[in-house]
């Protein structure tokens, strides 16, 4: 492990000939590093993302032993080994506790996917059997699913061991405790500005956190399963291999279709692969000889699934969003009106008082329709606010609006570039009747 150079070098146990195979990542920490030096310089950035309206993920992969738990979860003490789940809680609220001109609401929820059957594990009835469905607002959810509100980091960890009672484990020859099956919690904050200057430049948001702790991937044989441990076995394997196939397809440029329906895993992550998301996966390894082959594919899996571009945005209201985007195209056309009188601006020494007096009477005109422009957005503002018309006709409105505005600037211009013409031809000398019969009486002497 070079972590100066971001290198994992593998070697094989069984030809030490062999060339050693390299992968590159954004980030390679040794059996020395601590959860803490990963969390400031990898996981940092995307809790302080989900503050800002943004959603991220961080899932674990791995084979089962070799750390996923304990990277997301860690121990009490000592202080730096602490996981990334705890020190999320942590740096959520105390982000909250700093920012006086918002009022945050902070809901958790916790489910796990066991043998492809979504469970609420802080639900009344953990066995019960909840279903997927989507809605084109909201996208992928998971119906019937518990939400509670939580103020401070004590109820976020007490949620969290609660939904950790509940899940299934069960013993393996790899693992006393094997997580059998895939858990996500997710923390959604919602933020809203109580101070009425920014209610226009910072509406509503809304941040989601997912944090995934994936089951264990390795071979049958030598995890000993046998019965429930066996059939477990295959359905995690099933659905680690459907993340990996769209995986690949996101990164193969030429694939048609994404097999995000494979799975139940790989539909409720669908957002979080190809998606709308700031994802981190974080790839354990086991420096075993004898998981030499999991190891391989860990990094085989984790070095294609770097190569998926993600194009994340803020969460907020669509009409807020394009009100914003509007005022800042107004802004945009004040300087461009501003920039073209300065840039047209006569020189009061070798212009008549006439084309002052002309070239003001063009700029109140502009500045008459550019009044006439605003008044007409704020009254369209109103208008989509009290009727909630549809995006496509909002944009038809304001295209429409700002072209007659574009036109009509237009015209003026030409007008002005016309009075031009006619006063130059206006002052251009005039031969007399004198002149006119000496040049005719030298031309015919000629």
């Amino acid at each position: 492990m070079n972590s100066e150079r971001c290198t994992c070098s593998l070697l094989n146990p069984n030809d030490y000939s062999a060339p050693a195979k390299v992968f590159t990542f954004d980030g390679v920490y040794g059996e020395n590093s601590t959860t803490e030096q990963i969390y400031n310089e990898i996981a940092y950035p995307l809790i302080e993302s989900v503050m800002d309206g943004y959603n991220s993920t961080i899932f674990a992969y791995g084979q089962t032993g070799c750390g996923k738990s304990f990277s997301m979860q860690g121990v009490q003490e000592p202080d730096c080994q602490r996981g990334i789940i705890p020190r999320a809680f942590e740096h959520i609220f105390e982000a909250i506790s700093l920012a006086d001109d918002f009022k945050y609401l902070v809901l958790a929820s916790y489910l796990e996917i066991y043998n492809e059957d979504i469970r609420d594990l802080l639900g009344t009835n953990t066995k019960k059997k909840l279903d997927l469905k989507e809605n084109p607002d909201i996208g992928v959810y998971v119906s019937d699913l518990s939400y509670h509100a939580v103020h401070n980091v004590a109820e976020c960890q007490k949620l969290m061991e609660q939904g950790w009672r509940n899940r299934a484990i069960g013993a393996t020859l790899m693992n006393a405790d094997s997580s059998r099956s895939h858990s996500i919690f997710t923390i959604s904050v919602e933020m809203m500005p109580v101070s009425q200057s920014l209610v226009d430049y910072c509406p509503i948001r809304r941040g989601k956190l997912n944090l995934v702790d994936l089951a264990g991937s390795e071979r049958q044989t030598k995890t000993g399963a046998t019965g429930d441990r066996l059939k477990e076995a295959t359905k995690i394997n099933l659905s680690l291999s459907a993340l990996g196939n769209v995986i690949s397809a996101l990164v193969d440029g030429k694939a048609k279709h994404i097999p995000y329906r494979d799975s139940k895993l790989t539909r409720l992550l669908q957002d979080s692969l190809g998606g709308n998301t700031k994802t981190l996966m974080v790839a354990c390894l086991s420096p075993a000889d004898n998981n030499y082959d999991e190891t391989l594919s860990t990094l085989r899996y984790a070095n294609r699934a770097k190569n998926i571009c993600n194009q994340p945005h803020i969460n907020e209201d669509p009409k807020d969003t394009m009100l914003r985007e509007y005022q800042e195209e107004i802004q945009k056309l004040r300087k461009m009106l501003e920039t073209t009188e300065s840039y047209q601006q006569p020189n009061e020494n070798q212009i008549p008082v006439t084309r002052i007096e002309e070239d003001n009477s063009i700029r109140l005109l502009e500045d008459q329709k550019f009044r006439e422009y605003e008044r007409e957005m704020q009254k369209l503002k109103k208008q989509y606010e009290d009727e909630y018309l549809s995006k496509c006709q909002m944009e038809t409105d304001f295209q429409n609006l700002k072209k007659q505005y574009e036109a009509e600037v237009s015209k003026l211009n030409q007008q002005n570039e016309s009075n031009a013409v006619s006063r130059a031809t206006r002052d251009k000398p005039v031969l007399n009747d004198d002149f006119n019969d000496q040049v005719s009486w030298t031309l015919n002497e000629h």
